[in-house]
């Protein structure tokens, strides 16, 4: 049996009178990869930023690798969260005094040991190697999520946590990504979940959940063949 790497159950957000997540619950098994859609405002980042120890439920439980952390202290959140799960955010969220090579290995430097062999690794497998050297400010958004894929990928995660990492990117660098995405999942074993509006990534994952009015639904075979509607 597939062991689940993330189990959330009952997941509530509250925020001003507002319930942004109302019981959602979902498990994440190894090497397995799952896209979460939904309308604009329907909570999928809150469900990334909980997902990934970035932000905490008013109500639910959150299983990690094991581990509840539903009641942790905040630095152990962290130590989880550092040795667990790798992100991909929209925004790429580069330092911009670092170079390429030192902002993939931002994660790394955090846990106090440089791997300079997987780094290496990294930059080759995602076309950047001669990027290392140079600064955000002069790259390009399909090379700044590059980098950024990279720095997901320092510590070799057991998830990839990724929000609209298409969302910025013209649609040959998207798929482009994507498949790098689904190429380094296939080398490492990971799990993948992307959150993301792009109704064209839904034959890609092994499912696909729809995140709507706080609730989370899963999306049969069938209706896979005509996507949702994500006004």
């Amino acid at each position: 049996m597939n062991q689940a790497l993330l189990q959330a159950d009952g997941l509530l957000i509250q925020r001003g009178g507002d319930e942004i997540l109302d019981g959602v619950s979902i498990q994440i098994n190894r090497d397995s990869s799952t896209l979460i859609q939904g309308p604009s405002g329907s909570g999928k980042t809150t469900l990334f930023n909980v997902l990934g120890l970035l932000d905490s439920p008013t109500a639910g439980t959150l299983v990690v690798d094991g581990h509840d952390v539903s009641e942790s202290s905040e630095r152990t959140r962290a130590r989880i969260r550092r040795e667990t799960v790798g992100f991909v955010f929209q925004d790429f969220r580069l330092i911009d005094d670092l170079t390429a090579r030192e902002n993939a290995a931002v994660p790394q430097d955090h846990r106090g040991k440089r791997d300079e062999d997987w780094l290496d690794t990294l930059f080759d497998a995602l076309d950047i190697t001669d990027l290392a050297d140079q600064y955000p400010a002069t790259l390009s958004g399909g090379e700044k999520q590059r980098v950024a894929i990279a720095r997901a990928l320092a510590n070799q995660p057991d998830v990839i946590l990724a929000d609209e990492p298409t969302g910025q990117l013209d649609p040959e660098t998207a798929a482009q990504v994507l498949d790098l995405l689904f190429d380094l999942r296939d080398r490492t074993e990971m799990a993948l979940v992307v959150i993301s509006h792009d109704r064209r990534l839904a034959d890609r994952f092994d499912r696909v959940l729809i995140l709507d009015d706080g609730a989370l639904t899963e999306q049969s075979s069938a209706q896979l063949s005509t996507p949702p509607s994500l006004h």
